[in-house]
């Protein structure tokens, strides 16, 4: 049997009926739009993370274009965020007029460097667009005095410091995709704010900016989560913690196992939750092959980064302008894991790197 980058069904199938029950209560109830369940998965959420309130919304995407219209951001600001992450985190901000900044990323955490953010920071700057890549807290403490929106959307249930992911920055925004550490069964997002006006804002801002749905008071969007994802998110909610728990011992027995001998490991720090395990390797696409050809699931991310994305052309970046980033965009790959993925599974992936690399001059 092949060994799959993610096993989603593998986490939840514990919870497979009390899944189904949840739905049932759902189903019977007839209520499937903003029901109790919304209401109560956004109390749970602020609690988990230590927010004064969070916003069920339909998606992560919708989740980062409604903070930055709540912010006010439009033409003539600058919003700050890596190029080595998903089109997602920059799609709102250029549909909201902004001009995107892209940084450099710091070559061992991947995520965004502080000294090539405050190197870009000036007067037009109206936001930071903080991703806490692959499950790894972005450094929020060494990053300008400037409006830090944390997207989340790979972290949810991480660390900085003592504080959740997602409850530092001004806003944060979460994706509820079915492979991200918290899961749905389909599309759903969450900001979460202590800033009350804000919060408000979105709220408004996802039911077409209304309070009532007799009084529009700003031209909003439809943009909600959905009840059943919701009656779904509240259970799982309860298991995040110990699936972030298996995820990290996961990733250290991949070292324990020898792959450091082999591959550049991802940089550990307690706070991590691993939401892929990502490598790095001149011989990316080797191991690649070889892992494909023995069933053995793996993935590249954002071989093309942002700034050299087609659609972006017109803000003026060109080959060379983030070395680190054009690096890491060939050379990284994620291996296999997920919550309750088994030692032999892992010793299976790395001896394929092993044999794949065998004879490469180190």
């Amino acid at each position: 049997m092949g060994i799959p980058l993610v096993d989603v069904r593998a986490q939840y199938a514990p919870l497979r009926e009390r899944v189904l029950e949840r739905i049932a209560e759902v189903v019977d109830s007839g209520v499937f739009i903003l029901g109790p369940n919304v209401k109560a998965f956004e109390r749970e959420a602020a609690d988990f993370l230590g927010t004064g309130d969070a916003v069920g919304v339909a998606n992560g995407t919708d989740a980062i274009a409604l903070v930055l219209e709540a912010l006010g951001v439009g033409p003539g600001d600058e919003v700050i965020c890596p190029a080595f992450t998903f089109y997602a985190t920059v799609e709102p901000v250029v549909h909201r007029g902004a001009t995107p900044v892209f940084c450099d990323i710091d070559p061992v955490t991947l995520n965004m460097d502080p000294a090539d953010v405050e190197a870009k920071t000036n007067r037009h700057t109206k936001a930071i667009l903080a991703v806490h890549l692959f499950g790894r807290p972005a450094p929020l403490a060494e990053l300008p005095h400037k409006t830090i929106i944390e997207d989340a959307a790979q972290a949810f249930g991480a660390r900085v410091g003592e504080r959740r992911a997602g409850s530092v920055g001004h806003a944060s925004t979460f994706s509820f995709f079915p492979t991200k550490n918290l899961f749905a069964f389909g599309d759903g997002g969450l900001v979460a704010t202590s800033d009350d006006e804000l919060a408000e804002t979105v709220r408004m801002l996802r039911f077409h900016g209304s309070r009532d749905k007799q009084t529009f008071d700003l031209v909003g969007y439809n943009s909600r989560l959905d009840e059943l994802q919701a009656a779904v998110l509240r259970l799982f909610l309860e298991e995040v913690d110990g699936w972030n728990g298996q995820r990290r011992e996961a990733a250290l027995r991949y070292g324990e196992l020898g792959l450091g001998e082999l591959v550049e490991l991802p940089a550990d720090e307690p706070g991590h939750v691993y939401h892929m395990y990502v490598v790095r390797s001149p011989e990316r696409d080797r191991i690649a092959a070889a892992l494909k050809e023995a069933d053995i699931g793996c993935a590249s991310y954002y071989g093309r980064p942002l700034h050299l994305q087609p659609a972006l052309h017109g803000f003026g970046y060109g080959h060379g302008d983030l070395p680190e980033t054009e690096r890491a965009a060939a050379e990284n790959l994620a291996l296999p894991l997920w919550a309750g993925i088994g030692e032999a599974e892992q010793e299976r992936v790395v001896a394929c790197v092993r044999e794949a690399l065998a004879g490469v001059p180190a």
